[in-house]
């Protein structure tokens, strides 16, 4: 019988998949600005990509910056069992304010895509907090 995952662990795989999401929308993206030959390259030399393509490319990498910090917690919350009520809040906001936050960013409203930002640190200090 399969046990169904946690809340947290859920979010952990959801916000896997977002980054996913980013990284094809970043690619995406660019491929009009740099064209396919340049994307499939070896990447030297890359002009920088700007506009939606360039707001794409820093979202995708936020996340990755952000992403293992969070799996990373909620890994070892749940291997050491102090997962519970708090580090499942702190995946909740920290999914949906990174999903949030690639939304902001790719529309470009910069206060916003702080604010939301913030939130999603909110969510991996909770975690952190239920590991000490």
């Amino acid at each position: 019988m399969v046990t169904p995952l946690s809340t947290d662990l859920m979010l952990l795989v959801w916000s896997v998949a977002l980054c996913v999401v980013q990284m094809l929308i970043a690619v995406c993206a660019n491929l009009p600005q740099v064209g396919l030959p340049t994307l499939a390259g070896n990447r030297d030399n890359m002009p920088a990509a700007a506009g939606l393509a360039g707001r794409a490319l820093r979202a995708h990498y936020n996340m990755l910056e952000n992403l293992g910090l969070f799996a990373a917690l909620i890994l070892v919350a749940h291997v050491s069992g102090r997962a519970n009520e708090m580090t499942a809040l702190g995946a909740q906001l920290f999914f949906w304010a990174r999903l949030a936050y690639a939304l902001v960013y790719l529309i470009g409203i910069p206060w916003v895509r702080t604010g939301t930002w913030v939130v999603s640190m909110a969510g991996i200090v909770l975690i952190f907090l239920q590991l000490l």
